[in-house]
């Protein structure tokens, strides 16, 4: 059997990740190695305790000696281990160094090491900044990031370059746009906003709305990793997208439509420092060179996401109780 080791696999899109390959690959053991902060909960991979070819791994990716451990044998990594909300990196910036700098220069130096085959890093369009109304994200586009979460992802981007070019490490980036679907802890905009609406509560919306994200879904997500991790080339970038452009105001409307709910629930705040205007991603080369092409469109894709959270309510109220004992 292979050995892959996934780190960060009790979030949203790892956890989403292990499922579609367990469901896929009968011969391959996942090792599932996560600190469980308030974003990685046990509870959200606890039906995955019964298989009989994975297995959990409670610990930091900073810990020198437990990466070490675990990475002999390996033969891949996938890299989501991440501190990832923006407002929480203005707010404590040192945790998001420390995670996912230093985190995954320690990830990268235990895979050295023990000559794992590929490592796969999880990284996000926001590395490239902001667009304007018009373009898109290519992986030739210079990284101008804009707030301490996308500085500290494309920090450990150039890491793992280095580690390709210095010393001749079998490793591959994905970039990603916005992400939604099952098992996304509610603080980001589409849970966050369903969960809201369900209870009646308002909706705060940053500055005027128009912020615009390319919305992708997780389990399209999943299968162009997959894609790279098992076919893409040695050192090079993947930009992955949806090609589902929405405002933000956009989806709010479309969350309360969907539900029911008044308009009347959508109050403005103050917009987030630095905000982003615009992302969008070209994913004409993993398109090209691998086949990859994504299956949901957004309707379909933002009304099964919907219905999964009222059917798991329990699950919400479950991580977010979490949360507030971490707080």
């Amino acid at each position: 059997m292979r050995k892959l080791l996934v780190t960060g696999g009790a979030g949203f899109i790892g956890s989403n990740f292990i499922r579609y390959m367990l469901d896929k690959y009968e011969d391959y053991e996942i090792i599932n190695l996560d600190k469980l902060t308030y974003a990685g909960n046990k509870i959200t991979i606890s039906d995955l305790d019964h298989r009989r070819n994975y297995s959990f791994v409670y610990g930091d990716i900073c810990d020198v000696s437990l990466v070490n451990e675990i990475m002999s044998g390996v033969d891949m990594v996938v890299n989501f281990a991440a501190e990832s909300h923006v407002d929480n990196s203005i707010s404590d910036p040192g945790i998001f160094v420390k995670t996912n700098v230093l985190g995954t220069q320690v990830l990268l130096e235990a895979a050295r090491k023990h000559k794992v085959q590929r490592f796969l890093q999880i990284s996000t369009d926001e590395v490239y900044g902001s667009l304007g109304p018009t373009g898109f994200f290519t992986e030739e586009t210079p990284l101008a990031s804009n707030s301490p979460y996308s500085s500290s992802k494309a920090s450990a981007d150039l890491l793992v370059r280095a580690y390709h070019h210095t010393y001749g490490m079998n490793t591959v980036i994905t970039r990603c746009s916005n992400n939604y679907g099952p098992y996304q802890f509610p603080e980001k905009l589409i849970p966050l906003f369903i969960k809201k609406a369900l209870n009646d509560e308002k909706l705060p919306v940053y500055g005027n709305g128009l912020n615009i994200r390319d919305w992708l879904h997780v389990e399209d997500h999943c299968s162009a990793i997959d894609l790279v991790l098992h076919r893409g080339r040695s050192g090079e970038v993947y930009n992955i997208g949806g090609n589902n452009e929405r405002t933000n105001i956009q989806i709010t409307k479309k969350i309360l439509e969907y539900l029911g709910k008044p308009e009347s629930l959508i109050t403005y705040v103050e917009d987030r420092p630095g905000h982003d205007l615009r992302y969008a991603i070209d994913s004409s080369k993993i398109q090209t060179e691998l086949g990859w092409r994504p299956k949901y469109n957004f309707d379909d894709g933002i009304q099964a996401t919907i219905d999964w959270y009222i059917q798991h309510q329990d699950w919400v109220q479950n991580v977010t109780h979490k949360r507030s004992e971490l707080s």
